[in-house]
């Protein structure tokens, strides 16, 4: 009997302290994260960096900054595969031609990641297994599996399979499998393509003011802030900000990994209620939808 109470003890004191490692919050340093609504003030998205390989933005510019209403990729940029490079070509050449080019925003699709990024609001929820990010428009979200390895056969699905782990104050997500087999599969809104060769991996941190302003000047200096209380940030804020570090590979697209961040500061309007409705109208005019002339029912 003693033998078993000391083995039971010992399975008691193992599991109490192998829970920790299994069931980890975020550190203190980081618990910020999961407080409030985070804004991203700039589309398209990415703030590409100083150095290195740059993700594919737009050629056509309005005040020296990307013309949103003509989104036409670079399709000269080296990441860029030729097939590819061909694919973003043929995009932009749709916006040339006055045209709104479909894409998962506005044809009503949910956005894959990193294409998700559009979205201006971000809130961030946690428990002890799992972080479930949600985005703005049409409520779309995202749940990221702690501590814990992707299968050895991952089934593709419209966001991915991603799991997570804390390395000191960051938050690094891995996101594989990304689903391929459906319409509007692109990584950004210039219609790059991706395959199930997609790798993206995030590194969430909270930065002071001095680390956040670099991030921020160079998403304001290329990408387009859009009037309105959509993209209502505090310019004046100078509280701690949410940056993302996205590093994107897929070796059947880029001819190279390649980095950029994104950088959330703290809005000025409630969370909305955004939904994309599926209708005959689109941006350029009614749509041809399939009518019938005498009621099925």
């Amino acid at each position: 009997m003693k033998a078993q109470r000391d083995f039971l003890l010992i399975v008691t004191f193992a599991t109490a302290f192998a829970t920790p490692a299994l069931s980890q919050m975020a550190p203190p340093e980081a618990a910020e994260m999961f407080t409030g609504i985070w804004w991203h003030p700039t589309l398209p998205s990415f703030e590409p960096l100083a150095t290195g390989p740059k993700p594919v933005t737009n050629k056509t510019r309005y005040r020296g900054v990307s013309d949103y209403n003509n989104l036409v990729g670079d399709h000269s940029n080296p990441i860029l595969k030729p097939w590819a490079a061909e694919v973003v070509k043929k995009y932009g050449e749709v916006s040339l031609s006055g045209q709104v080019a479909p894409s998962p925003a506005n044809q009503c699709w949910p956005m894959p990641p990193p294409f998700i990024y559009k979205n201006f609001g971000l809130q961030m929820l946690q428990k002890p297994n799992e972080i479930t990010l949600i985005y703005e428009q049409d409520h779309e979200f995202r749940k990221i599996r702690m501590n814990e390895k992707h299968p050895e056969k991952v089934k593709p699905s419209l966001y991915g399979d991603a799991v997570g782990r804390w390395e000191g104050d960051t938050l690094v997500v891995e996101t594989v499998g990304v689903k391929v087999d459906r319409p509007y599969a692109m990584v950004d809104m210039f219609g790059t393509p991706y395959t199930e060769k997609l790798r993206l991996v995030e590194r969430y941190r909270m930065v002071d003011y001095d680390e956040a302003k670099d991030g921020l000047d160079r998403g304001f200096k290329e990408n387009w802030q859009p009037p309105g209380p959509m993209a209502a940030v505090d310019r004046s804020y100078r509280g701690r900000h949410l940056q993302i570090h996205v590093t994107i590979e897929d070796e059947n697209v880029f001819t190279t990994p390649w980095s950029a961040t994104l950088t959330y500061m703290r809005g000025t309007v409630p969370w909305p209620e955004t939904v994309c409705s599926e209708n005959r109208f689109r941006l350029e005019g009614e749509a041809d939808v399939p009518t019938a002339h005498k009621p099925d029912f």
